[in-house]
C-alpha cells in the first residue's frame, strides 16, 4: 500500500507540474473553455495508459529475467526526476518555448505520449518502485484519475493561471516550489526499500 501511495505522489507531482501536456490543455482551455480542453485531457490520459500497458508488459518480462533491473529502473527514474527538479530550481522564472507544443487533438496527444520523456520516466519509475507481481488495477486507476484531475485543474485555471504565471517573480517561486517537490518525491521513491524477488 505504501508503494502505491508513493507512486500516486509521483504521478500527482508529475501531472500537476508545468510541461507540454499541461500547456496544451491550458491553451485549449483558453480558446474553448474546459469543454474545449476535454479532448486534449482524454488524449493525454489515454496515451499515458497506453505507455503504461506497453511498458508493463515489456518491463515485466525484463524484471523477471533480471530482478536487479527493477532497482536500476527505479533509481534511474528517481535520479532523472531529481535532475528535472534541480533544473526547475536553477532556471526558475525563465519562460519555455510554447511554439513546440503538440496539437490539442485526442489522437495527437495519445501519440505524443510515446514521444514525451516525462511520460516514459513517470511510468518506468512507477513500475520500478512497485514490488514484483503487484496488481495492475491500482496503478491503472492512479494513472487515470490523478492526471485527469490535474489536467482539469489546468483547464479550469486556464487564463487566470496564465496571467498569474506571466509575472516573473511569481513564476520563479512556482518553478522553485515545483522543483523542490520533484526532488522530495524522487528521494521518497528511491529511499523506499524495493523488494527484489
Amino acid at each position: 500500500m505504501s508503494a502505491i501511495l508513493a507512486v500516486a505522489g509521483l504521478v500527482a507531482i508529475a501531472a500537476i507540474t508545468p510541461g507540454p501536456n499541461n500547456l496544451v490543455v491550458l491553451r485549449a482551455a483558453s480558446r474553448g473553455g474546459v469543454r474545449g480542453a476535454l479532448p486534449a485531457i482524454a488524449g493525454v490520459v489515454l496515451g499515458g495508459l497506453a505507455v503504461l500497458a506497453i511498458a508493463s508488459v515489456a518491463s515485466g518480462a525484463a524484471f523477471a529475467a533480471a530482478p536487479h533491473l527493477r532497482l536500476a529502473a527505479s533509481v534511474a527514474g528517481c535520479l532523472y526526476l531529481a535532475w528535472l527538479g534541480l533544473g526547475l530550481v536553477r532556471h526558475a522564472g525563465r519562460a519555455g518555448d510554447a511554439s513546440r507544443l503538440p496539437a490539442a487533438s485526442l489522437l495527437g496527444l495519445v501519440a505524443f505520449q510515446f514521444l514525451n520523456p516525462k511520460s516514459w520516466v513517470m511510468v518506468m519509475t512507477a513500475l520500478g518502485a512497485l514490488p514484483a507481481g503487484a496488481p495492475a488495477g491500482p496503478l491503472a486507476f492512479v494513472f487515470t484519475v490523478i492526471p485527469t484531475l490535474c489536467l482539469l485543474v489546468w483547464a479550469t485555471a486556464g487564463a487566470a493561471l496564465a496571467r498569474w504565471l506571466a509575472r516573473p517573480r511569481v513564476s520563479a517561486w512556482v518553478d522553485r516550489a515545483m522543483g523542490v517537490l520533484l526532488i522530495v518525491t524522487a528521494i521518497a521513491l528511491v529511499d523506499r526499500p524495493i523488494a527484489l524477488p
